[in-house]
Formats: structure tokens, sequence, C-alpha cells
């Protein structure tokens, strides 16, 4: 029996012109191809009238987010377990599909994301912009690193639409199913492909430029505050518990932490960017900075935000401004006046900055090896199988 069943998914909205190749090509590599209509008002699905493909179609056009989600749920009631969705526009060459087909032997429970090769003619300003942004908030909002967040050449397990609520409607599905998808654990992997852009003039896009930027910005930010939240995203298949983590039961806290998915590397680095920046004289932002540091690079907000607990008022910030004292005169800073604390407060602040330079990496090192070595120590007895005599 075949472990995985694909289908292949063609959105199309007035792309009359355009669908019988794209559809006849794709029929070429792949016997089972659906195409949904999202309410063309050019006839497109009579151009498919005699190929043995699926046919649905929306009375309206509702966006390709919902085309999308429409299809998957149709895949699902016939018993299918992937789609690749790919344009109608001949941007996406069919010849391709066997590739994702590989990668979802490889990969079953991945999104596999077509990487466009954008050293070809026609590449419109838009789209290498487009690709370079949405990237970098992706970065942001996962820590995960993807070369072509808008490319829709893709391949998603069905598994996903009975997991997740997609809201968006548009083009910016794209953006939220990646971005959900990577909070709650599911690998993003990514292949190889070729793209065709047509000269300008001859080219059918329905993107908005405003329209469409503006979902995707309120998108972006929505996701962006989400990620900053210490919250963590229920997982894939899992029954996702939180993680109470606190300085002030630090045992209990590392062995949740042990017998964790994370590795001791990834938790250790996570604690010492706590105290590291817990350290620094960010006055009012260290929660901000920790967030969003930890995110970028897929570390554990919970953990950092944790250690950065050891940094209290007044003790760090005065181990900080000796350092810098002494670094400044030789000695360190024994009068304790209103003199030295207040009319000099601005050298105080510089002696936070400069001695935190210093005190700030030590500290981290310290409880970053600390945490490392607990860790691995507590995975190796959790592993320990009691023998029976």
């Amino acid at each position: 029996m075949e472990k995985n069943k694909i289908l292949v998914l063609i959105p199309v909205f007035n792309h009359g012109a355009s669908l019988r190749q794209v559809v006849k090509e794709a029929l070429g590599f792949h016997a089972d191809v659906m195409v949904v209509d999202d309410g063309s008002t050019d006839g497109s699905l009579d151009s498919i009238s005699d190929l043995d493909v699926r046919r649905l179609s929306h009375a309206r056009n509702l966006g390709k987010g919902v085309a999308i989600r429409t299809g998957a749920k149709e895949a699902l009631s016939m018993g299918y377990t992937h789609i690749i969705t790919m344009d109608a526009d001949l941007q996406h060459s069919p010849a391709d599909i066997p590739l994702f087909k590989i990668k979802i032997e490889c990969h079953p429970n991945a999104i596999i994301i077509g990487k466009r090769n954008f050293n070809t003619e026609n590449v419109p300003f838009s789209s290498v912009f487009g690709r370079s942004f949405s990237n970098f908030w992706l970065r942001i909002e996962t820590g995960r690193k993807v070369s072509d967040v808008q490319s829709g050449f893709r391949a998603y397990p069905l598994a996903l639409f009975e997991f997740f609520d997609f809201k968006e409607k548009r083009y910016s599905f794209e953006v939220e199913v990646l971005v959900k998808s990577a909070w709650a654990g599911i690998a993003l992997k990514e292949v190889d492909i070729s793209v065709l852009y047509q000269p300008k003039g001859e080219r059918i896009s329905h993107f908005k430029f405003l329209k469409d930027n503006l979902y995707l910005t309120h998108l972006n930010a929505k996701l962006t505050l989400r990620s900053f939240l210490p919250f963590p995203h229920r997982q894939f298949n899992e029954d996702s518990r939180p993680e109470r983590l606190t300085v002030l039961k630090p045992v209990r806290s590392l062995k949740r932490l042990a017998d964790s998915n994370m590795s001791p590397g990834r938790i250790a680095v996570s604690g010492a960017v706590g105290v590291f920046l817990g350290t620094l004289p960010l006055i009012a932002c260290h929660t901000l900075a920790i967030l969003i540091v930890a995110g970028f690079c897929r570390l554990n907000k919970l953990v950092a935000l944790a250690t950065s607990q050891l940094c209290v008022v007044p003790l760090m910030p005065a181990i900080c401004i000796e350092t810098g004292h002494f670094m400044r005169h030789g000695y360190f800073l024994t009068d304790i006046s209103m003199e030295t604390l207040g009319y000099q407060c601005l050298d105080r602040l510089f002696e936070w900055f400069l001695g935190s330079l210093v005190v700030a990496p030590l500290a981290g090192l310290i409880v970053g090896g600390a945490i490392f070595q607990v860790l691995v120590t507590m995975k190796k007895k959790l592993r320990r199988v009691p023998t029976i005599e």
C-alpha cells in the first residue's frame, strides 16, 4: 500500500489562457490533479473540461488562501495525505513536481517549500524585495531561516489543515501557515525549483500591491507580537504543557528541561543569553531585548527570562558599577553617598555599561556552563534503565 497519497492542487483565478497548459503538463508528472476555481469570470474551468482532473469552484472570489483550504478539505475527504500547490500562471514548472514527491518521502511531516531560482529573466523587483522582506520577518517571528517564504509551489501534509485553524484568506495565508507550523515544531524544508516570469505586460498577477501588502503588514505585526510572548505554542501531535521555569525552584525547573526535546547546549545558550542581556544596562528594556534575541536565534524564551532573574537589582548593577569604576580609576568605589549615586549618576551609568562588558559575558559563561553540566548529568540519569537481576 502506498505510504503517502499525494494530490497536486492548482488554485486559479482568471488564468484561463494558461490553465490548460499547466494542468496538461502536471498530469504528465502526476496523475492526481485538482483545480480550485476561485470565482473566475473568464471561464477558466471551461478550458480543461475534457481533462481528467477534479474541479471545484467558488461562486465568487474569496482569495488564494481560501481556495487552498477548500482543496485541502476535499483532499482529506478523499483520503489523500499530502497536497502539492502550484500556481496556474506558468510561473511554476510541473517538471519540478517529482522533486517534491521525493522530498515528501524523506520528510512526510514537513512543509516543503520550492526555492525559486531568481537568476533568470524578467524577475520583477517586487518579487525580489518581497521575498527578502518576508524571509526577514519569518526569522524574527520563528527563528527559522527560509530562503523563499513567498513561494507558492509547496507541499503540505494535510494533517496541518485539521490541526490548525487558519484565518488568512489571500496571499498572506502562505505566511501564516509557515509561521504557525514553525511554532508547532513542524520542519520547513526546501527544494530548488525553476521559475518563469513572463515579460512585463504579459504576466497576469492578482497580487494587489497596496491591499495585499497591508494584509501582510497586519499579519506580521500580530505574529511578531505573539512571538514576543513567553508562552509556549501548542505542539503538532503533542500535548504541550506550559513550562513553569523559575530560579526559585531550580531543581524542578532543570528536571523539566532535561526531560524536554531541546538539547542541553541550546538550553544552556538560552540561559547564558538571559544572564548576558539581563546584566547589560538596558533600563526598562531587558524583557523585550531577551524576547527578540531568543526568538531570532530559536532559543528557549522561558529559560532566558528565568535566568535573567539572577541579575537582580541592586546586586548585578552594583557589581558592574564597581567593575567599571575599577577599570576607570584602578580602585573600587567605597563612598556610597548622595554625591556618588545622585549627583554623579551619569558617571555611574557609564561605569555600569563599562563594567557590564566584562561581567555580562563572564556571568553568561558561568551560568550557561553550569546549566549544561547539570542537564547532561540529568539526561544520563533519565536514560539509565535499571537492570533486572
